[in-house]
């Protein structure tokens, strides 16, 4: 088996945790100051959430170039309307409000994450 469990550079990986786990229903499996593990209530790794500078991992030692440049983090959901109510009730930094993706078929909404990443959130 293959799977990708993706790892994004934050500012501050303990607020971050708490906003993806509150926007998407995540648990964490690691915790700490320097990175994170969140993952879905199966014990699924979702997304990893590493310090900014820390380790010397060469893409994640200067947040001053663009953040997520070429990054789209897209999250399938199993109930859209929970999630959007999550962002919502969060008050979050909306790009886009639920609509029909014509190319995939399927209702997603778009925003953006504390560090400016931006989330595909789809169906």
């Amino acid at each position: 088996m293959t799977r990708l469990e993706t790892i994004i550079a934050v500012k501050d990986v303990a607020k971050s945790s708490k906003w993806y786990q509150d926007l998407l229903d995540l648990q964490s499996k690691h915790g700490g100051d320097s990175f994170e593990m969140l993952a879905d209530k199966k014990g699924t790794v979702i997304l990893c959430l590493h310090c900014w500078s820390e380790h010397d991992h060469p893409t994640m030692t200067n947040p001053s170039i663009a953040i997520g440049n070429g990054l789209i983090l897209y999250f399938r959901v199993s109930d859209l309307n929970e999630v959007w109510s999550n962002a919502v009730k969060l008050n979050l930094d909306i790009e886009q409000e639920p609509h029909l993706n014509e190319n995939s078929g399927q209702q997603q909404f778009i925003l953006r994450d504390l560090d400016g990443y931006y989330l595909i959130i789809s169906e």
